[in-house]
């Protein structure tokens, strides 16, 4: 007799209730007056927040950490990223909503498109079945997509999506046939099964295979060194809120599966992906700091800079220890509070017609918008990794588990590539306070939700620089449940 099917929908209640948030916006879309389209944001905020809550509910209260047969996981590792998500996702649909009615969009296709792709996030972290990640991933991938591609009559968006679409599918081929290998392998797609197959007898050849064509597929979309070609142009051609939602959420989404898959299921077999994952690290690093050197375009700089991010992060993998693990998940949130906060202020500066997207657009802000001024100040200081922000505390702890772990060399070309990394962030702060003015910059007090995203992204950096014990001690706990 078999066993009756559980499926303990309360280990997916967080992503259930994205889905939900987002199916409403689109429901109520279909007869809301055009005049009345910012509720549609505050629906999508909303559900974001009960997502939050269910994922907080869970930390405190424990339950079952898995469902559906494993394909999903509650364990305390995916309550992390769902929050880390939410919290990503409710920035961007701040930022998005004075956006949104400047540009003539579609309110509830854009606002169901984001709450669609942080559902897709949610699931990839949760997801403990390879094929569960695919499926979460294409959730995210495709709403993504649509989201780059947006503004129908901006020529460069049309072709960031095109690049994106195309791209992302050849991607995706290569995680499927990894996928593929794994099954023939072991019988099986569930990471449990997976890493009891490595834990008996280590990676086989076919198992290897597998391997590097996941770190393809999971490579692509962390955008790594050398899959990282589309990034600069996608970036650069999606509207500003959408390559903040990007920088963000699907990142943060690609290594919670990425950990998942190589920490947990491959853990055991380190030693046969460790030295691959310490080249990807350090080419990584260095490609996306010596080619941002040269950008005069700051939405394209901060691209080769999210790359240049990617190979910090990787480090923490690369230590494969608990230390570089909790590394690694406080990074992504500083990472997400410096990040999407440096888009929002890209955002405040442009109109339509008008981005305010090079260097020279910035030339005296801080003087003419203070705030503005202060903030972007902020984050582009937290990027470099300059205390006392959030940026610093990330890089110490991910460079101090490398060299725990033994990885001296790797430390020292990252704290390298940081030293590079200052040039160009501080040719941003140069321009905003040693530059004549240029372009009139438009006051953040007219797009009251943007100046509100800028200012929770900004205490958040300076919060986590001051005060990183707390989180640091959730990630901890958080990536102790993946082990």
């Amino acid at each position: 007799m078999t066993a009756a099917f559980a499926g303990n929908w309360t280990v997916a209640l967080p992503g259930l209730l994205v889905a939900a948030a987002a199916m409403l916006v689109m429901l109520v879309d279909a007869g809301w007056p055009r005049a009345e389209q910012r509720g549609l944001a505050t629906l999508g905020l909303l559900g974001l927040a009960a997502a939050a809550g269910a994922a907080l509910w869970r930390w405190q209260v424990g339950g079952p950490t898995s469902g559906f047969m494993d394909a999903l996981r509650g364990d305390r590792y995916a309550l992390f990223f769902a929050l880390l998500v939410c919290a990503g996702a409710g920035l961007t649909l701040l930022m998005s909503i004075e956006y949104v009615e400047e540009q003539g969009l579609a309110a509830g296709e854009y606002y169901a498109l984001v709450l669609l792709s942080a559902a897709g996030m949610v699931f990839m972290a949760a997801a403990s079945d390879l094929l569960v990640i695919f499926l979460a991933l294409e959730i995210m991938s495709v709403a993504v997509y649509v989201l780059a591609g947006i503004l129908r009559s901006d020529v460069r968006g049309n072709e960031a999506a095109v690049k994106y679409f195309l791209l992302g599918a050849f991607a995706s081929a290569f995680l499927l046939y990894g996928i593929a290998f794994f099954y023939g392998a072991t019988g099986s797609t569930r990471l449990g099964a997976i890493a009891q197959a490595v834990g008996r007898g280590g990676l086989t050849p076919t198992m290897l295979v597998g391997t590097a064509l996941l770190l393809v597929g999971f490579g692509f979309k962390v955008a790594l060194v050398p899959f990282h070609v589309w990034t600069p142009d996608v970036y650069e051609g999606a509207p500003t809120a959408v390559t903040a939602f990007m920088a963000v959420g699907v990142k943060a989404a690609g290594f919670a599966a990425f950990a998942r898959v190589f920490a947990g299921a491959l853990g055991a077999a380190a030693p046969s992906w460790t030295g691959l994952l310490w080249v990807g690290a350090a080419l990584t690093m260095t490609v996306g700091n010596v080619t941002a050197v040269t950008q005069t375009n700051v939405k394209r700089m901060l691209a080769y800079s999210s790359i240049a991010h990617a190979g910090y992060a990787l480090v923490g993998l690369v230590a494969g220890s608990p230390a570089g693990g909790s590394a690694l998940l406080f990074y992504l949130v500083a990472y997400t509070a410096m990040n999407a906060g440096a888009f929002a202020v890209l955002l405040a500066l442009g109109r339509r017609g008008e981005p305010h997207e090079t260097l020279g657009d910035l030339a005296g802000v801080g003087f003419r918008q203070p705030l503005l001024g202060l903030a972007m100040t902020v984050f582009m200081l937290s990027l470099a990794g300059i205390p006392p922000t959030a940026g610093f505390v990330g890089k110490f702890y991910l460079f101090s588990a490398a060299v725990d772990a033994g990885y001296v060399g790797l430390a020292v070309i990252a704290v390298l590539n940081s030293l590079i990394s200052v040039y160009y962030y501080a040719g941003v702060v140069v321009q905003l306070y040693m530059r004549e003015a240029g372009r009139p910059a438009f006051p953040p007090v007219e797009r009251p939700a943007l100046a509100a995203a800028i200012g929770a992204a900004a205490i958040l950096t300076v919060l986590f620089g001051v005060f990183p014990a707390g989180a640091m001690e959730v990630a901890r706990a958080a990536f102790a449940s993946l082990r």
